[in-house]
């Protein structure tokens, strides 16, 4: 058992606890293996930035506006450039679809992944 456990790498909660080999955020619901935190948090921390269509970098939880207009699939009306996107998640390259790296809920939408080329920080 580790007496100090660690922070979470993804929200910085400070209240992580173990299960079994793991260690858990009660808040966002990351699970990592210690041992490997310390060496991905610093190659994650310097490849991964990402940036929105005017070249601003975006973080987790930051507001986006869509920049031009969407087709969805199954939907006869799409998404109409300048609908206001809040909470997004950024999801690394081996979650994301075809270059899809934002995870957010679209109003009258649900949830789906958009690509950073088309949206722009609100």
């Amino acid at each position: 058992m580790i007496e100090n456990l660690p922070p979470c790498p993804t929200c910085s909660c400070e209240y992580t606890y173990e299960m079994n080999a793991l260690v858990v955020c009660p808040e966002c619901g990351h699970e990592w293996v210690p041992a490997e935190a310390s060496t991905e948090a610093g190659a994650t921390a310097e490849e991964r930035v990402i940036k929105d269509a005017v070249g601003n970098v975006l973080q987790d939880g930051d507001s986006v506006v869509v920049v031009k207009a969407l087709k969805v699939k199954g939907s006869p009306s799409g998404i109409k450039a300048g609908t206001k996107v809040r909470g997004i998640r950024l999801v690394d390259g081996v979650d994301g679809v075809d270059g899809h790296d934002i995870d957010c809920k679209v109003d009258g939408f649900g949830a789906m992944q958009l690509k950073s080329s088309v949206v722009k920080k609100a």
